[in-house]
């Protein structure tokens, strides 16, 4: 079980360029691991069972110190500890070295509701929810159907295109940009924010802070927007939006965080989860022959998508002391929610690193667990089903081409980023 540690004078370094230097080699996962290392990104799924069979709650030094729990029970039961547990810094990387200093209100708010603790929590998850229940988001559908194929014309008949790039990474900005009612021409910039925010800002964070600020004047202007001219839209809808609570106070600073998170979470998540789903289908054929004969199997391979393939770490803050399954964690330091390890754990599922396309037993964690589970799952399921469904109507041969290396993004949200495709050009125009 890994040493206790003190971190409270650590927070106190948490913007030290000195805490993004990579400190060599991992040596013992289990006391020293680095989130960034290449080995990590690309094949997680080993560390994480070596983690869990020797030390189910690791601890490193690295980046400021975390914590980093593997087993579904534990992520769980960790999900539910509330108020013990704060959600206000939900990054799993440190501040970059410039980052202001945040109140406890900025913080809860810069990403609500998933930032947010109770009560905050509670009003801001309710404002979403009826946006994104499960028949509201079938008003998306045709136009996911149909971005798809528009996506598809552009470079069938080259017979290839990077899956990422091309494809899976331009879907959620747009569905988005189209939800929240800005011009979908924005997609592009919504991809380059949110890399360096949750991607490339890995190592570059200097790069993640000026981006973070560019979406947030965005969002800002567009709040201003509505303001002064309300349009029929869901960040009108928000932000005239009237919540039955009497702990609630909409205002500009709120939506806006709203906003950051549609656009942030929204976006990179699920594009990882398409992403995730083609790698794997054009890397193994007889999955990907397998849905061809059975095209109703797909909702059920989702799910194994989602939780083979989990994208989402999130981080927690301690409020106090606890002692957790012998991790003795000091209030200020911070845990890794790591959700995607929960999803391999051999208590839970059979065979939990096998791909079982048609598994019938799969209650994953990839979309959180307890109050702070994700509120656009209905919206991200149905851009997975949809764009998975019509890249095999359009496109039923392909594979994973080596014209050029794979490159995987990891730490906060593991997808790739870089992934050549080829196929018989023109099928299915």
């Amino acid at each position: 079980m890994a040493e206790t540690h003190d971190m409270h004078e650590k927070m106190d370094l948490a913007t030290s360029p000195d805490i993004w230097e990579q400190g060599g080699p991992v040596e013992d996962w289990t006391t020293d691991y680095d989130i960034r290392d290449e080995g990590y990104i690309e094949d997680p799924v080993p560390i994480w069972a070596e983690m869990r069979d020797k030390c189910p709650v690791a601890h490193t030094d690295r980046l400021g110190g975390s914590w980093n729990p593997t087993r579904f029970d534990d992520v769980r039961e960790m999900a539910k500890m509330i108020p013990e547990l704060s959600s206000r810094q939900v990054l799993v990387m440190p501040p970059a070295p410039n980052a202001p200093e945040l109140s406890r209100y900025e913080q809860q708010i810069a990403a609500a509701p998933i930032t947010a603790d109770p009560p905050m929590h509670g009003w801001t998850r309710r404002m979403l929810l009826p946006a994104f229940a499960p028949r509201a988001v079938t008003q998306y559908q045709d136009y996911t159907e149909g971005l798809c194929h528009e996506l598809i014309d552009g470079f069938i008949g080259a017979g290839r295109c990077d899956g990422a790039v091309d494809y899976s990474q331009q879907i959620p900005p747009r569905v988005i940009a189209h939800l929240i009612g800005v011009d979908p021409g924005m997609a592009e910039q919504f991809v380059e924010w949110v890399n360096w925010v949750l991607g490339e800002g890995l190592h570059e964070p200097e790069k993640r802070l000026r981006a973070r600020d560019e979406l947030l004047e965005f969002i800002g202007k567009e709040v201003e927007l509505r303001l002064q001219d309300p349009q029929e839209d869901l960040l009108t809808e928000l932000l005239f939006m009237e919540v039955d609570d009497p702990e609630a106070n909409v205002t500009p600073e709120v939506v806006v965080g709203i906003t950051n998170l549609l656009i942030v979470a929204g976006i990179d998540t699920t594009w990882s989860s398409i992403g995730s789903a083609l790698w794997h289908l054009g890397t193994y054929p007889d999955d990907r022959r397998r849905l061809l004969e059975e095209p109703e199997l797909l909702p059920i391979a989702t799910e194994e998508f989602l939780r083979y393939y989990a994208p989402v770490t999130m981080a927690r803050i301690a409020e106090t002391d606890i002692d957790f399954k012998g991790a003795h964690i000091k209030r200020g330091d911070k845990i890794l929610m790591n959700f995607p390890a929960a999803c391999h754990d051999p208590e839970h599922f059979e065979n939990p690193d096998e791909f079982i396309i048609d598994r019938a037993r799969n209650r994953h964690v990839a979309f959180g667990s307890g109050i702070h589970r994700c509120a656009g799952s209905n919206l991200a399921r149905l851009e997975m089903n949809t764009a998975i469904r019509v890249w095999l109507e359009r496109i039923p041969e392909f594979e994973v081409s080596d014209r050029e290396p794979m490159k995987w993004a990891g730490g906060q949200v593991r997808g790739p980023r870089v992934m050549p495709m080829s196929f018989p050009p023109g099928q299915q125009q």
